[in-house]
C-alpha cells in the first residue's frame, strides 16, 4: 500500500582517525592518591619524570581508560606513550608476582627484559601501538611470574587493544591477560569493551557499546540496557538489541531507540537498577509482564546486573530463548557492568554541560531558515574543543526588502560565553545593517565600525571577527559577495551537459573586522543547478596540515558529491578533511533549484492517508497522530530536496507502521526534541512525542524514516 510523493533528504557520513603518541607534558610530579592497591596513579612519583607528565595533565579519554582498568576485576595492564610505560590493576599485580610494585611507571623492556624481545611477547604490544589494530593471542606462554622460565609455565590468553585519546590518536595499548579457559571469547570482548567505554561521551554512545559487548560476548538472544531519566525518580528509559538485527556501521552511528517507562516499571532491568541487586533466572518467563513483542516473549533465561554507580542508576540484562544455567565465570564477567556505571556517570555529566553550551549557542543562531520557491537552504553547526564550550561561529540567512536573499557566515575569536555573546551582537547588527542597505561592502563597513567600538569598550585590541556576507539575486541570477578575512566561499556548478565542478569565488578578503577592513565586492553568476557553500575555518584547518591542502580536499569532496542538495553538501563539507579539529565547524549551503519544490505534495499525502486509514476503520486518535507525523516528515524532507519518495502504510492488528523512503543521499537523521532550534526539530520532535517508536534505515539507494503507533484494544 503506498503512494508516491515528491520528497527527499540527503545523507552522508565519513569518519577517519590518525595515530600519534602521547605528547610530553611540561609539568612534573603529581599530587594526591588514587587507584587501587598499588599506591595510586596520580600520586605515583615517576609520572612527572616521564614523557607522560603528571597524571592531572593526561588526556581525559586516557584518564577514563585508567579508571576502567583500576576498577576491573580482570587482569589488565596499560602500556602508555612511546615507551609503553606500565600501569596496571591489582589482578595484574598478582600475575607478575615479585615484579610488583617496581614495575609501575617503567617500560616493559626493563620490567620483562629477559623475555620482551622473544617472538609473540613484546612485538605484539608494539605492533598494536604502531598500527592501532587489536590482537588476540590464544594459548601462549607468558613468563610473567619471575625471570626464570619454569617447565610447568602457565598458558595465557592475551588481548591487546589500542587506547585512543580524545582526538582518536593511538596513545597506548590495553592488555588483558588470563590463564586460558573456556571464556577466551568473553575475555577478548572484555578488552574491547573497556577500550570502547573509555571513548564514549553520551548515553547513546554508552548504550551502543554496552549492547554490542553483551550480545557478542555472551552470544545472547536479547540484551537490554536501562538508566534512570535523571529527573528525580520520574521514570526510566531502556534500549535493547535482539539476535538477528542487522546493525552495520551506519546504524551504529544512529541514535539508539529508547523505550520509556514509569518510575515503578516492572521490567527486570529496571528492578535490578532500582534495587541494586543482581538476579539470575535459569528458566522461566522473566519478560512475560512487560513483553513488547515476540522477541521478549520467547526469552526463558535472563541475567540482570546493576551498574553499581554512585549517582546514575542503571542495569544490564542478558537473555536466552532456551534454559541457561549461569556459571560462576559468566557471573564474574557480567560484573564488568561496574565499568558501565562509571562511563554512564561521565556521559550524564557531559550531556548536562553539553546541553547548556548548546542551548546558549543555538539561542543566538536563527531559529528557522527561509523557505523560498527556488532557493533551498541548509546549515550545520558542530561545536569544537570538547563540545562543552559555546563558540563564536555563526550563520544567518534572511530575505531582504528587495526580495533578494542575504546569507552570512562569520567567526568571532574565542570559545567562551563572551565570544558567544559578541557573536550574537555581531549577527544582530549585521542583519539590521543589511535591512537598511543590502550592499555587501557597505554592510561590512558598518559592521567594522561596530567591532571597533566593541573592542574599545572592552579595552582590548584582540577582538577579531571574520565574516563573509552575500546577496543572491534570483531574478538577475547573480551572487554578490564581500569578505573580511574569511575563507573564500565555494560554488558547486552543475550544468546539464557537464560534470559537476567546485570553484572558489575570487572575492577580495582583506583584514578582519575591527583592524582596518577595506570595502570590496565581487559579483559572479549564480544560475539554476548551482550551490553556494559558506564555511568556517574549522572545516579546512587541521594541525600539521597546510590550509591549501584542506581547501583542495573540500573542493574535491563538494565536486564529487552525488547532488547539490544543501543538506548533503553540509554533511560532505563537515567530513571532507580527515582528522579531528579543535575549532567550531559551521557550514551554510544555498542551492538554486532547477525546478521549484511542489508545495502541494504533503497536502496530497494528508488527504490520501486520511481516506485510507478511515476506510480501514482505524481509531480517529491514531489517524490524527499518524497524519500529523507523516505530514511533518514529508514537509521537512520537501524543504530540502526534490527527489522522488514513497510513503507506505502497513496495518496489523497491533500497530500502524508508516515509512517515508527516498532515492537520494540523506543527511544525518538525529533524534530531536520538540524545542530543538533547527529547521527539522519540530518534525522529529512530533514523531518522538506522538509515536511509540521511530527510526531510520539507510541503504545504498537512499534511506527511510519510519514510525510506529500501537493500536488501542478493539
Amino acid at each position: 500500500m503506498g503512494r508516491a510523493g515528491r520528497l527527499g533528504c540527503a545523507h552522508a557520513r565519513n569518519g577517519r582517525a590518525s595515530t600519534h603518541a602521547i605528547r610530553p607534558s611540561a609539568g612534573h610530579g603529581g599530587a594526591g592518591h588514587g587507584g587501587a592497591g598499588h599506591g595510586g596513579v596520580a600520586g605515583h612519583p615517576r609520572w612527572g619524570d616521564t614523557a607522560l607528565g603528571p597524571y592531572e595533565s593526561w588526556d581525559p579519554a586516557v584518564r577514563a581508560t585508567v579508571e576502567v582498568v583500576l576498577a576491573s576485576p580482570a587482569p589488565m595492564a596499560l602500556h602508555l606513550g612511546a615507551d609503553l610505560l606500565l600501569l596496571y590493576n591489582d589482578a595484574y599485580a598478582d600475575l607478575i608476582g615479585d615484579r610488583h610494585p617496581d614495575a609501575i611507571g617503567r617500560p616493559p623492556t626493563e620490567v620483562f627484559a629477559e623475555v620482551w624481545q622473544r617472538p609473540g611477547v613484546g612485538d605484539v604490544v608494539e605492533q598494536t601501538y604502531r598500527t592501532g589494530v587489536p590482537v588476540l593471542d590464544r594459548e601462549i606462554p607468558l613468563p610473567l611470574h619471575s625471570a626464570s622460565v619454569a617447565l610447568d609455565q602457565p598458558v595465557y590468553t592475551r588481548a591487546c587493544s589500542p587506547v585512543r585519546d580524545s582526538h582518536g590518536r593511538v596513545v597506548g595499548v590495553l592488555s588483558v591477560v588470563a590463564e586460558t579457559s573456556p571464556a577466551t571469547r568473553q575475555l577478548q570482548g572484555l578488552s574491547d569493551f573497556a577500550a570502547a567505554l573509555s571513548g564514549t561521551l553520551t548515553l547513546d554512545d554508552v548504550a551502543r557499546v554496552a549492547l554490542r559487548y553483551a550480545i557478542t560476548s555472551f552470544d545472547a538472544d536479547r540484551v537490554s540496557f536501562a538508566v534512570d531519566d535523571g529527573g528525580g525518580g520520574t521514570g526510566w528509559r531502556m534500549v535493547r538489541r535482539v539476535r538477528g538485527e542487522l546493525v552495520d556501521e551506519a546504524d551504529e552511528r544512529l541514535p539508539p531507540l529508547w523505550r520509556r517507562g514509569p518510575a515503578g516499571w516492572s521490567a527486570p532491568v529496571v528492578v535490578s537498577a532500582r534495587t541494586g541487586q543482581a538476579s539470575f533466572i535459569d528458566d522461566g518467563q522473566p519478560l512475560h509482564e512487560i513483553a513488547a513483542d515476540r522477541h521478549d516473549q520467547k526469552i526463558r533465561a535472563l541475567a540482570a546486573v546493576p551498574l553499581r554507580a554512585s549517582v546514575v542508576r542503571g542495569a544490564l540484562t542478558v537473555g536466552y530463548r532456551s534454559p541457561h544455567p549461569w556459571s560462576a565465570a559468566e557471573r564474574a564477567l557480567l560484573a564488568s557492568a561496574d565499568q558501565l556505571g562509571q562511563a554512564t556517570e561521565r556521559a550524564r555529566r557531559f550531556e548536562t554541560q553539553h546541553g547548556t553550551a548548546q542551548l546558549l549557542q543555538r539561542s543566538m543562531l536563527p531559529e528557522n531558515l527561509p523557505v523560498l520557491p527556488q532557493l533551498r537552504i541548509a546549515a550545520r553547526y558542530d561545536p569544537g574543543v570538547d563540545g562543552n564550550a559555546a563558540g563564536g561561529d555563526f550563520y544567518d540567512a534572511f530575505v531582504l526588502p528587495t526580495g533578494d536573499l542575504g546569507v552570512v557566515l562569520g567567526d568571532v575569536a574565542g570559545h567562551d560565553v563572551q565570544a558567544a555573546a559578541r557573536m550574537g551582537q555581531v549577527r544582530a547588527a549585521l542583519r539590521a545593517l543589511a535591512l537598511n542597505d543590502p550592499r555587501p561592502d557597505q554592510v561590512l563597513a558598518g559592521l567594522d565600525r561596530l567591532v571597533g567600538s566593541l573592542g574599545a569598550e572592552a579595552g582590548t585590541y584582540e577582538l577579531f571577527v571574520t565574516v563573509t556576507f552575500g546577496v543572491i539575486d534570483v531574478g538577475r541570477k547573480e551572487l554578490t559577495l564581500a569578505s573580511a578575512g574569511h575563507p573564500a566561499p565555494l560554488v558547486r556548478r552543475c550544468s546539464p551537459t557537464g560534470e559537476p565542478r567546485a570553484e572558489y569565488v575570487d572575492v577580495p578578503s582583506g583584514a578582519p573586522l575591527g583592524v582596518g577592513y577595506r570595502t570590496a565586492t565581487r559579483t559572479v553568476a549564480f544560475v539554476p543547478g548551482d550551490t553556494l557553500l559558506l564555511f568556517s575555518d574549522g572545516v579546512v584547518e587541521r594541525r600539521r596540515h597546510g590550509l591549501s591542502d584542506g581547501l583542495a580536499r573540500l573542493a574535491e569532496s563538494v565536486a564529487g558529491a552525488p547532488s547539490g542538495d544543501p543538506r548533503a553538501l553540509c554533511a560532505v563539507a563537515s567530513a571532507a578533511v580527515p582528522g579531528a579539529t579543535e575549532d567550531d565547524v559551521a557550514v551554510l549551503a544555498v542551492e538554486y533549484a532547477v525546478r521549484p519544490a511542489e508545495p502541494t505534495a504533503p497536502s496530497r499525502v494528508r488527504h490520501w492517508m486520511t481516506a485510507q486509514l478511515t476506510e480501514w476503520e482505524v481509531a480517529e486518535s491514531v489517524i490524527g497522530a499518524a497524519v500529523l507525523c507523516t505530514s511533518e516528515l514529508t514537509t521537512n524532507a520537501l524543504l530540502h530536496a526534490g527527489t522522488a519518495a514513497r510513503v507506505e502504510v502497513d496495518l496489523s492488528p497491533e500497530r500502524l507502521l508508516v515509512s517515508v523512503a527516498d532515492s537520494g543521499s540523506r543527511g544525518t537523521v538525529t533524534r530531536a526534541r520538540t524545542e530543538t532550534l533547527s529547521s527539522r526539530g519540530r518534525g522529529l520532535g512530533l514523531i518522538e512525542e506522538l509515536s511509540d517508536a521511530w527510526g531510520t534505515d539507510p541503504t545504498v539507494r537512499g534511506s527511510t524514516v519510519w514510525f510506529e503507533i500501537l493500536l488501542p484494544p478493539a
